[in-house]
């Protein structure tokens, strides 16, 4: 019977004690202040890198894993008879990421064809939704072929609207992608970002004041997910609980949750993303 190994990168923001307790493996990818160089949710975790982050006189940058991390992984992973990895990532639309992860697939000449590489095309836990989902089915024994169909479907049918406090960090970052036109144009404008279909930022909507964005992100739910069913709902924040409790409660009011959590934004999602950003991943199906 064919054992199957799931892997991810440290941008899925998935916490440790459900990465050990489903047995995902993970890739980090580096975060840099100046000279010093950390492993994200390693060396460096949410509740140290905030305060670092307002404290430290340089910008944080970001940097993706070698090819040569993700293949000492697989190697490793492989030396357990019939074993397939699937190994699902950051957007290859905002990271180099995706590419180091397939290249390193492509270096395995005695096992080609065991690991199945998959872009997420998303970040965060748009990434750890598809993570969890694949690693649960993995232990209740379905084929790789069976775990990416299902990784696939949700992916189609997931919903992601963040608010930042600032697009600063986006734009310093490179990440800006599509909502670089309201860069610059925003005067207490909260602005309303997603991730589209092809894994890129981009703004849904700007709205002024917090209250008012969060009811138009109510609305934005509304025609996504008509029925108001949602199977799963996270709620993400970059040092911002109280902002993440004002979202849950005004989303499980008007829609039938059967599943809430909070998710920390890790180190380099929230160098991206900025402190006070607050997020709502919907998985729908």
């Amino acid at each position: 019977m064919t054992h199957i190994r799931i892997v991810t990168d440290s941008t899925a923001d998935i916490p440790l004690a459900l990465r050990q307790e489903l047995n995902i493996e993970m890739v980090p990818l580096k975060i840099h202040f100046g000279d010093e160089q950390f492993l994200d949710a390693v060396t460096l975790r949410s509740e140290e890198f905030y305060p670092k982050l307002t404290s430290s006189p340089h910008f944080p940058r970001t940097s993706q894993p070698s090819p040569a991390e993700f293949l000492g992984l697989y190697q490793g992973l492989l030396e357990e008879p019939n074993t397939e990895i699937i190994s699902i990532h950051l957007s290859s639309a905002l990271s180099g990421t995706y590419q180091s992860a397939l290249l390193a697939s492509t270096m395995l000449e005695e096992s080609a064809g065991k690991v199945h590489v998959v872009d997420s095309r998303s970040a965060s836990y748009g990434i750890g939704a598809l993570v969890v989902a694949a690693a649960k089915a993995a232990q209740a024994g379905q084929s790789a072929a069976e775990i990416i169909e299902l990784v696939q479907t949700i992916r189609e049918n997931f919903y992601i609207y963040f608010l930042v406090d600032t697009l600063e960090f986006l734009q310093k970052g490179g990440r800006i992608g599509k909502a670089s036109a309201l860069f610059g144009s925003l005067l207490n404008i909260k602005p309303i970002l997603s991730i589209d279909g092809e894994g890129e930022v981009a703004a849904t909507d700007k709205v002024r004041g917090q209250k008012k964005a969060i009811a138009r992100i109510l609305e934005l739910l509304a025609a996504d997910v008509p029925n108001r069913r949602i199977p799963s709902l996270h709620i993400a924040h970059a040092n911002n609980l109280e902002g993440a409790e004002l979202l849950r409660e005004v989303i499980t009011q008007q829609f039938e949750v059967q599943h809430v959590d909070y998710i920390t934004l890790g180190p380099v999602i929230g160098a991206h993303a900025g402190p006070g950003t607050i997020a709502a991943f919907v998985r729908a199906v």
